[in-house]
């Protein structure tokens, strides 16, 4: 059995691998009133903003996401999801993309801040040993007053890939298949509020949760 520290460091090259079959994930016909509703409800969080994205991925929800945004900085440890993200609807005189780790942005934007920052479905990933660091390593790229956009699934019995093993850290473990036939073991954890609560230290913060996914924002 791999311990949680080999997950983490396969899961990179497991979303390469995914890459041109990722966005199937978002074709289950159950799923579609809540992924119009989370495309609505983007387009309205970064109006006007110079926002950081974290692990872009192969930028799903950017057409929405970044319509009105002041500028956008997409960013991800795979080049291969970014090239397809560059294939997507995008005005490319306000949305750029950059190779950079989640966990050391500072290395990649070198002083440049941002006054919004969202993670589509990847806080998930995010051990929960490193949860409290990853959000200090946001923050510290982001302005007085910015605002954090994050979105991640939820974990619906019957529906979700379940939940193979949990370590003694509290993280639990998924085993997926690629089209290839492949198996990979995945790190997945589903936050609660509860959690957010603790993370945040007090900070105001907005939770909601949807029928496949939930939704907190909250400002810097």
């Amino acid at each position: 059995m791999q311990t949680s520290d080999n997950v983490e460091q396969a899961m990179p090259r497991y979303y390469a691998q995914r890459a041109a079959e990722y966005e199937r994930v978002f074709d289950k016909p159950h799923r579609q009133a809540d992924i119009a509703t989370l495309k609505a409800w983007l387009r309205g969080q970064f109006a006007g903003r110079h926002v950081l994205e974290v692990a872009t991925g192969t930028g799903f929800w950017l057409p929405e996401a970044t319509a009105d945004a002041a500028s956008w900085l997409g960013t991800d440890l795979n080049a291969e999801v970014l090239a397809i993200a560059r294939l997507k609807p995008l005005d490319f005189t306000r949305v750029g993309f950059e190779l950079a780790n989640a966990y050391a942005l500072g290395d990649t934007l070198r002083g440049r801040r941002f006054d919004a920052a969202f993670a589509g479905l990847w806080f998930s990933h995010v051990p929960m040993s490193r949860r409290e660091a990853w959000l200090r390593g946001l923050h510290a790229q982001l302005s007085r007053g910015a605002r954090v956009v994050l979105m991640d699934n939820r974990y619906v019995d019957g529906d979700s890939t379940p939940v193979t093993r949990f370590d003694a850290e509290g993280n639990g473990f998924q085993r997926r298949q690629l089209s290839d036939g492949s198996e990979h073991e995945v790190l997945k954890n589903f936050p609660t509020a509860d959690e957010f609560a603790a993370l945040l230290g007090g900070r105001p913060f907005e939770f909601r949760e949807l029928g496949y996914f939930w939704t907190l924002v909250y400002e810097v």
